[in-house]
């Protein structure tokens, strides 16, 4: 069978739809439709089904979208050694960041990567749900998500997990706050806050819901936003508290105050998520090895400070 024709089924089994794997591949779903169809012939058996207006995968086609992988990853395994051996993490990696850790980690990453010849990072932010993250690695070599401690809701797709941080998320509250004066802050201190919150099915808001349930009642959540920027600004103003990573966030002004919570495990854990075959490529192992040693420093820098 074809390689690249097995490639295809497992974008199809991947992406859920030709017209997906046409986008992502570059061909018409026309094209994408007859090389499937000759994949079917190769193999003998239909690996495909109509339903509705698309096509699902027979148990045939899922088992194959399956070996498809294991071919995929032994092919970029070969071609890692070839390259160990010549000393050379050249190429191309893409890399899909959220915004936190892509402004705090990814410039000392870049500036570090920059010492290799021809090795090329191309990176770019997104912060989607928290489900999401696993999907965009089809379209991304290196995808930094995160998420609630013991939590992998990446779990099952085969997905290479690296873990780069355990990152505490403290309480931000504007300088001035009654509670600005105490060493840390409890789930019954915070309840009847004015909160500021984040978008719903990113990871903080699990943890609201945990305050809620420690202290018993709702609380109020006035706004919304995704970007920690804003959320700061808002919490300097007075407009509400929220919570704010204790790594990531950056330089915090002297504005707002940063408490520890108590009651309720508060904190998030920081990942990189690459699809099996793309983790072998050495290109791709040479940038996550530095983004495991740069969120190291960056962890020690605020143990020590």
């Amino acid at each position: 069978m074809d390689v690249r024709r097995l490639d295809l089924l497992r974008e199809l089994a991947e992406r859920g739809s030709v017209t997906a794997v046409a986008e992502a591949t570059g061909r018409t779903p026309s094209a994408v439709s007859q090389q499937l169809k000759v994949l079917e012939r190769e193999a003998g058996m239909p690996l495909t089904a109509r339903s509705g207006r698309g096509v699902v995968l027979t148990s045939a086609g899922q088992a194959l979208a399956r070996s498809a992988a294991d071919v995929a990853i032994a092919i970029e395994h070969a071609t890692a050694l070839w390259d160990e051996f010549r000393n050379d993490p050249s190429g191309e990696v893409t890399l899909l960041t959220f915004p936190t850790i892509g402004a705090t980690l990814l410039p000392s990453v870049l500036i570090e990567l920059s010492a290799v010849d021809d090795l090329v990072v191309h990176a770019t932010d997104l912060d989607p749900e928290l489900a999401e993250f696993g999907d965009l690695t089809a379209d991304h070599d290196i995808v930094l998500a995160h998420t609630m401690p013991g939590m992998l809701p990446w779990g099952g797709r085969g997905l290479k997990v690296v873990p780069l941080l355990t990152e505490p998320l403290d309480i931000g509250l504007p300088a001035g706050h009654r509670l600005a004066g105490r060493a840390h802050v409890t789930p019954a201190d915070l309840v009847d806050e004015n909160w500021l919150g984040v978008p719903p099915g990113f990871p903080f808001e699990r943890i609201l819901h945990a305050i809620e349930q420690q202290a018993g009642r709702r609380a109020v959540v006035s706004q919304r936003f995704s970007d920690m920027r804003i959320m700061e600004a808002f919490i300097e103003a007075g407009l509400g508290i929220a919570f704010v990573p204790r790594y990531t966030s950056g330089a915090v002004p002297d504005s707002i105050v940063l408490k520890p919570l108590r009651g309720v495990a508060s904190a998030r854990q920081i990942v990189a998520l690459v699809r099996p075959d793309v983790a072998e490529r050495l290109a791709v192992r040479t940038v996550l090895d530095v983004l495991v040693s740069q969120a190291a420093r960056l962890e020690q820098e605020h143990l020590d400070a």
